[in-house]
C-alpha cells in the first residue's frame, strides 16, 4: 500500500486475501500479508509489516515501522508503541517493536518502544512490557514478568476447553 487509507463502511477486502473492517486506518507503505484480518477502529501507522494470518482485533494501536511475524495475534485495545521519549517526532529516534511468529498480545497490553516478544510468546491482557519476552513464555504484569512457559499456558487453554465442553453436555 502506497498511501494512507481511512476506512469506513461495508468490510474492505485488501490484497492477497485480507480484510479490514471499518473503520480503521492503514499507513502508508505498509505490508499486509496474506488472510489478515484488521478489526475496528484499529490504527496501524506507516511502514508497519504484518507477517501471514495476522489477527489484530479492534481498537488495537500499531506504530509506524512496528514488524509482525506470522500469525501473530493483537487482542482488542492493545498497543505497539515507537517512540520511547515521546514526542521525538524524529523517525531516527523511533525503536520499533517487534513480535515474531505465533505470538499472542492480550487485551489492553502495551508493548513499549524499542521492545520484542519472542516467537510463540504470550503477553498477558492488560500488561505493560518493558523489556524483550524470549520464545515461548508467558509474562504478565505492570511491568511484565516471567508466569510460566507457553506449552503450561497452551495446557491450561486446553483444559478450560474440555471442561466447558463437558459442562455443555450436562
Amino acid at each position: 500500500m502506497n498511501e494512507d487509507r481511512a476506512v469506513s463502511g461495508q468490510r474492505l477486502e485488501l490484497e492477497r486475501g485480507s480484510v479490514a473492517w471499518p473503520p480503521c486506518h492503514i499507513g502508508k507503505d505498509t505490508s499486509i500479508g496474506e488472510n489478515c484480518s484488521i478489526g475496528a477502529l484499529v490504527h496501524i501507522g506507516r511502514k508497519v509489516i504484518l507477517g501471514d494470518n495476522c489477527r489484530i482485533q479492534g481498537g488495537a494501536y500499531v506504530a509506524d515501522a512496528c514488524v509482525l511475524g506470522d500469525r501473530v495475534f493483537l487482542g482488542p485495545n492493545a498497543t505497539l508503541l515507537n517512540d520511547k521519549y515521546p514526542p521525538s517526532g524524529n523517525p531516527l529516534q523511533w525503536q520499533p517493536v517487534h513480535i515474531q511468529s505465533d505470538a499472542v498480545i492480550g487485551g489492553g497490553a502495551t508493548v513499549i518502544a524499542g521492545c520484542s516478544v519472542g516467537q510463540n510468546a504470550v503477553l498477558g491482557a492488560g500488561s505493560t512490557l518493558t523489556r524483550n519476552i524470549p520464545d515461548n513464555e508467558v509474562w504478565v504484569g505492570n511491568p511484565a514478568v516471567f508466569l510460566m512457559m507457553r506449552n503450561t499456558y497452551d495446557e491450561k487453554q486446553l483444559q478450560l476447553k474440555r471442561e466447558s465442553a463437558s459442562n455443555d453436555a450436562r
